[in-house]
């Protein structure tokens, strides 16, 4: 029994897949969050040009 079990790899590599894939959705979250903000900058800032342009 204790050999088939440590013969058993089906468990890691779920495991494996698993952190693997909260790792890439980290990396997502955090790149995405970087440039949430960048774009929001942009386009305040033609918001804004556009204000004073029509004001």
């Amino acid at each position: 029994m204790i050999k088939r079990f440590v013969q058993e790899e089906e468990g890691q590599t779920l495991v494996e897949y698993g952190l693997l894939v909260s790792l890439i959705a980290l990396v997502v979250i955090a790149v995405l969050t970087v440039l949430g903000r960048k774009v929001q900058t942009v386009f305040n800032t033609a918001t804004n040009s556009l204000t004073t342009a029509t004001g």
